[in-house]
């Protein structure tokens, strides 16, 4: 069919249901908060994405991941992944904890560009926010986990992390009568690499951001936003193409894409292959998740390796449309951004910044 025919086609049809925009893609997918319509061919595509009406536009409508059957919440479960959270007893000199590569000041993420851990040791990516990982499907830069009580556990032993096997910070927590008896309290035996981890991502679960004016917008209070970041909100799901990764009202589709970050030119190679080392395919070279942007005000620097310092640069970078590489998200191209428009989309950002809980 020529395209411009099935274009209409479907466009007539979306109409009925509402119309996000029109997007371009290389394949067909499901997610959260839109459905994507891909006519086949392997040129460049038309994706139209039209938003599902009984999805929530408000984040308190939404429903978590469910759990893990075998790690039903509790309060004293959550206490007891707190405590671990903010504790160096998990790392290899006892001086890292989880909190200082995710701290709760900067909505538990890091102001260095990559991770440092245990004795100066620099990490290779950059700590990302763990606001709302409740709604995740997968974990870390990569996807790598797809469980959070799988994520909790790796960096314990990554050695650039906290460089403690878990063998050991088990062994270290059995040792400690207070912790001992914390476990036994709640999971009635002694500690296990397990349970440590059912009770960190329990509490990680908790970490929510809400209540943004971005939020209390959305929830009908129009002088929530400026004048100006209502234009930016515009510009957001039009212009400037954002939505079609950072999908309200979580602000990310929890997928991969290659935006260009990790490309270098001048030896034709990623500095960092991302998705590729999970998948194994050569088309997610380069590839990295979503990061959410709530809260992303609080959370410089940028990207997965913590190279764009500061909000504008990240709008910058993605109104000269990425960097050019092999496997560039096909979406991405220059945007023409008006000054103006490009300090309201700022804005609006700002206004993604809410309150967290801890």
């Amino acid at each position: 069919m020529n395209p411009r025919v099935w274009t209409a086609l479907v466009a007539a049809a979306v109409l009925l249901s509402g119309v996000t925009t029109l997007v371009s893609s290389g394949q067909a997918q499901q997610q959260t908060g839109q459905v994507l319509v891909v006519r086949p061919g392997q040129d460049l595509q038309e994706r139209i994405v039209v938003r599902d009406s009984r999805t929530p536009r408000r984040l308190s409508d939404m429903k978590p991941t469910p759990e893990p059957a075998d790690n039903p919440f509790s309060d004293a479960k959550l206490s007891l992944g707190r405590r671990l959270f903010f504790d160096g007893v998990l790392s290899k000199d006892g001086t890292v904890s989880c909190a200082k590569c995710h701290d709760p000041e900067r909505a538990f993420a890091d102001d260095k560009p990559l991770a440092v851990g245990v004795f100066d040791r620099v990490g290779k990516r950059h700590s990302p926010a763990l606001i709302n990982r409740a709604f995740g499907r997968t974990h870390f830069w990569d996807g790598r986990a797809a469980t959070l009580e799988q994520q909790v556990i790796q960096p314990i032993a990554d050695p650039n992390e906290m460089d403690l096997p878990v063998v050991e910070a088990v062994a270290r927590l059995s040792k400690d009568s207070s912790y001992r008896s914390a476990f036994q309290s709640v999971f009635e035996r002694d500690v296990t690499p397990e349970d440590l981890g059912r009770a960190l991502a329990t509490y990680l679960r908790s970490i929510r951001s809400s209540d943004s004016p971005y939020d209390r917008f959305i929830a009908g209070a129009t002088d929530a936003l400026t004048a100006q970041q209502q234009q930016g909100l515009t510009l957001f799901r039009n212009k400037a193409r954002c939505i079609f990764c950072h999908v309200e009202p979580l602000f990310t589709d929890e997928q991969f894409q290659n935006t260009g970050v990790a490309w270098r030119a001048d030896t034709s190679a990623y500095q960092d292959e991302g998705r590729f080392a999970v998948s194994g395919h050569e088309r997610e070279k380069g590839n990295f998740k979503t990061p959410t942007l709530r809260e992303v005000a609080r959370t410089p620097p940028y990207m997965h390796d913590g190279s764009l310092a500061t909000l504008d640069e990240v709008v910058e970078f993605y109104n000269g449309g990425g960097r050019p590489n092999k496997n560039l998200f096909p979406i991405l191209r220059p945007l023409g951004l008006t000054a103006d428009e490009k300090q309201a989309l700022v804005k609006f950002l700002e206004a993604l910044s809410g309150t967290v809980t801890r």
